[in-house]
């Protein structure tokens, strides 16, 4: 046990990396301010003018995580939105599955590579989030703590103190998400005096990030291109965190802290069977009204057009190509990718937290394989693919806006892809969908989508079992015959932490807890109900409905099902139902695949829209039950975490 204990107190308590810190090569001095990085910098060195301290605490923007890119074919959504083939048990969304939680530290995914370098900006497959985090709060700190040596001016010294906040409580939060409470590290800690810091409540961390988050936004611009410091790299500070990100984390860290988990943990709730149960809708209305007065100042200044952010355009000419509208600019799939754009990171003018992705040649030799049918050699490389759930794709409303169980929605069985909320069509492959646009012999059998009960694109080994596939992310293009995954093409794949929509329904769940869909922030114009009808007004889909707004459990739900579609596998997933109280809970521990009949003709798909098919004996069938307890509402430590003093305690039923 001598060299995990030894491998624990180097990143748990940052043994040793003060020096690490200061003799690393600041790569990032030559990406963001456009100079020469130092070999190696001295302690003294490190902190004495902006350019230098800046180069030292834009090492933390390189660690990042790229959940995309952290290995070959990555796992980052374990809730119910997704399933992976068989070939792909060792990963993590199959392990959750079997309520293996322990595998988050062996699976090779985001929360831990096999490898980490935290100051290798290079190798992004050497970036993860328990591998890092706490490497960067000791940096954050170090930042902190010299920031008398610096010499500069004012606005200088704010942002290095307002990045250094920001990040200090963003590792912390992100950790949180996951593991729950932590000992909240506000200091450089003595490497030759271990502290014994016991873990402290979700809520307590929570209120302590939310203290740091707050700092940030004081002293940290709303744009880094409008300020002496960010004049030298005007057009290149996206990665910078700005006041409207700090105050966007600190609103979720706060509506996080008010979720029905958290409030169940501080009322003392047995944390036993269905904890679910008559608790789902259980918010801490304080902690929500803190957090809704927040976004809505992030809003307001959004919509007064005082930031750099902006919803993009839902305006397609050929929705199954994303084929953009003549005169569309920044588009919804500019969000996921890019093509064509000369390697532009995703995100466009929505992204409001991202980490660097310099690592391009990973999107087009990987993450742009693992989403499309690997039957007959469709997509290369290994019979691994992202598949979405029955269940996840039939949160996919009615265009009208109703769920599809709205006996009102006009849901149809015999024709059940027709009339869908307009993401359903830029998300989701269904049957008939025209898969292959380009010329082929040997493959023309593929040309059009056969998932339907017993279709050739229906393998479990390599096939769809679920009878859909994903293109929200990936383009279905990204096929070995129209080679959208071919260096020509350009393509570039990422996902963004934070991105504008995402603030909306935050901000419309936090007031929905406090006040219903009536309810508005002081510092925001919109209600609860008016901030959803802003995200789907944005696609085209239905207002929610008044029966839905009259009803304050039935309105929040609604609010959940908006975040099921507008945030569908970007990796939110497993967090939202572990917040509500709903993993351990029908139907949301079940995946489900979709079975039916086809009663149309080739020749159909051919010279109709797939949506107008007819088809019969529409049903779900569950694919698998997972079994989750209590102790499935947190990640469990390492074993090596626990052993280092009794104050630092293990994650209950682990």
């Amino acid at each position: 046990m001598l060299e995990p204990m030894k491998k624990i107190h180097n990143s748990l308590l940052f043994v040793g990396l003060l020096g690490l810190a200061l003799c690393s090569t600041f790569t990032s001095c030559k990406d963001y301010l456009d100079r020469e990085p130092n070999t190696t910098v001295s302690a003294t060195d490190a902190f004495k003018n902006f350019n230098n301290y800046q180069g030292f605490v834009e090492l933390i923007i390189n660690c990042i995580p790229d959940k995309e890119k952290c290995n070959w074919c990555p796992s980052w959504n374990w809730g119910d939105d997704e399933i992976f083939n068989p070939e792909a048990d060792d990963r993590m969304t199959h392990q959750a599955d079997l309520g293996n939680f322990r595998a988050w530290s062996q699976t090779g995914n985001w929360l831990l590579t096999a490898t980490n370098n935290p100051t290798d900006a290079s190798a992004p497959k050497n970036h993860s989030l328990w591998g890092h985090a706490w490497y960067c709060i000791r940096q954050a700190n170090m930042a902190l703590e010299h920031i008398d040596e610096m010499d500069g001016t004012e606005e200088e010294r704010n942002v290095i103190l307002g990045q250094s906040y920001f990040f200090r409580a963003w590792w912390h939060f992100e950790l949180m998400e996951y593991f729950g409470g932590l000992p909240y590290i506000n200091k450089v800690l003595d490497a030759n005096n271990i502290e014994k810091l016991p873990r402290l409540s979700f809520q307590d961390c929570a209120d302590s990030c939310a203290r740091d988050f707050q700092r940030a936004a004081d002293l940290l611009p709303i744009n880094w291109d409008d300020t002496q410091v960010g004049s030298a790299t005007k057009g290149k500070n996206q990665l910078r965190p700005n006041k409207i990100t700090a105050l966007s984390y600190k609103g979720k860290c706060l509506l996080w802290a008010g979720s029905p988990l958290m409030k169940a943990v501080k009322d003392e709730a047995p944390l036993l069977g269905a904890i679910a149960s008559g608790r789902t809708y259980a918010y801490d209305e304080e902690y929500c009204k803190r957090s809704a007065e927040t976004f809505g100042e992030v809003l307001q200044l959004v919509e007064d057009g005082e930031t750099e952010y902006a919803l993009v355009e839902f305006n397609y000419e050929d929705i199954y190509n994303h084929t953009k509208a003549k005169g569309a600019k920044n588009c919804y799939s500019d969000l996921f990718y890019t093509q064509n754009q000369g390697y532009r990171t995703p995100g466009s003018t929505e992204a409001l937290m991202r980490g660097p992705s310099k690592d391009w040649n990973s999107s087009n030799w990987n993450t742009t394989k693992v989403f499309g049918p690997k039957v007959a050699g469709l997509v290369e490389h290994d019979n691994v693919i992202h598949q979405p759930t029955a269940n996840l794709v039939e949160m996919y409303g009615m265009a009208n806006g109703l769920p599809i169980d709205d006996p009102a929605s006009g849901f149809d069985p015999e024709h059940p892809f027709n009339n869908r909320d307009p993401r359903f069509y830029h998300d989701i492959v269904f049957d008939g969908f025209k898969y292959i646009n380009g010329s082929t012999t040997d493959k023309e059998a593929y040309r059009y989508c056969e998932l339907f009960t017993g279709g050739n694109m229906r393998p479990v080994a390599n096939g769809s079992q679920t009878g859909y596939f994903i293109q929200k992310l990936v383009p279905h293009t990204c096929n070995v015959i129209d080679k959208g995954y071919d260096w020509g093409k350009g393509t570039h794949t990422y996902l963004s932490y934070m991105r504008l929509a995402d603030v909306y329904l935050m901000y419309a769940e936090a007031c929905a807890a406090v006040g219903g869909a009536k309810y508005s922030a002081s510092t925001f114009g919109k209600t609860s109900e008016q901030a959803v009808n802003v995200i789907r007004d944005r696609c085209g889909a239905g207002h929610v409905a008044a029966k839905y707004v009259a009803d304050n459990n039935k309105f929040m739900d609604e609010i959940r099902r908006e975040r099921a579609v507008e945030l569908s596998f970007e990796g939110f997933r497993f967090n939202d139902l572990q917040r509500w109280l709903l993993l351990t809970e029908y139907p949301y521990n079940t995946k489900f695949r979709q079975e039916f009949d086809r009663l149309e003709d080739l020749e159909f798909f051919k010279n109709n829209d797939p949506r107008e098919a007819k088809v019969a004996n529409y049903r779900k069938e569950v694919i698998l039950t997972r079994n989750f307890g209590a102790k499935h509402y947190w990640f469990p430590f390492l074993d090596a975490d626990i052993y280092l003093y009794p104050e630092f305690q293990q994650n209950p039923g682990w």
